[in-house]
């Protein structure tokens, strides 16, 4: 089953400072055949005006994975960690037993993110916060694995959940594969670009969920730019 999920039919909430997009089922937008996918929860689209940010808030079990598309992302949280994530790199909090946290574009230009939640494999455990660069040469016209909880991906940043985040750059006319399990639940999101599953094609910003599939290939039909999750 490849279900498409156009970017125009994605629950929204504009505060000005943010310009957010949900795949999911988030704050006042509620589908209840968009609650989750597998241990994927969330997946937000977020535009953030410079020099605003999220405030210190927290959070607890719960494994989130930020996407920076454009600009940079600039972290503080309750353990002292700080950092500041650019645009194709990633950062990861698992939340465990509690962590409070801010995120801020401390830019002179708009920042866009992927904000994705894995529910994990686990409630409680001490909280964590880790970024790592990603060139995006590293990852042309193949998937890499950029955060994970399965064996074999200890090059990747590590989640505490079954799952795994791969990101790839695939130029217009060649095409990838990627090998899963029919039980598993894979959402693919272009963050640029066009592609091509089967059939269905997906704009930047749609959203594809897979599942009953042991391979997908996927298809560029303009350069692309591809986030995938896998999860249980």
């Amino acid at each position: 089953m490849i279900e498409l999920r156009p970017f125009s039919t994605l629950g929204a909430a504009n505060h000005g400072w943010l310009d957010a997009h949900h795949h999911f089922s988030f704050a006042d937008y509620h589908d209840p055949a968009r609650v989750n996918w597998g241990q994927l929860r969330v997946w937000n689209d977020d535009r953030i005006a410079p020099k605003t940010g999220f405030p210190p808030h927290p959070h607890r079990d719960m494994e989130i994975i930020t996407y920076v598309r454009q600009g940079a992302i600039s972290h503080q949280d309750s353990l002292g960690n700080a950092g500041r994530t650019e645009a194709g790199d990633v950062q990861v909090m698992s939340a465990g037993e509690g962590i409070r946290h801010s995120e801020y574009n401390l830019e002179d230009e708009e920042t866009q993110i992927f904000q994705i939640w894995i529910i994990p494999d686990h409630r409680g455990g001490a909280p964590s916060w880790g970024t790592q660069p990603f060139p995006k040469e590293a990852r042309s016209d193949r998937f890499v694995t950029l955060a994970s909880g399965m064996p074999g991906d200890e090059d990747s940043l590590s989640i505490r959940a079954n799952a795994r985040v791969l990101g790839a750059t695939v130029k217009a006319g060649e095409s990838l594969t990627y090998e899963s399990a029919p039980d598993r639940h894979l959402y693919l999101v272009p963050a640029a670009g066009r592609v091509r599953i089967g059939t269905i094609e997906a704009n930047a910003r749609d959203g594809l969920a897979i599942t009953g599939e042991k391979m997908i290939e996927v298809t560029a039909l303009e350069d692309s730019e591809i986030v995938l999750v896998d999860a249980a």
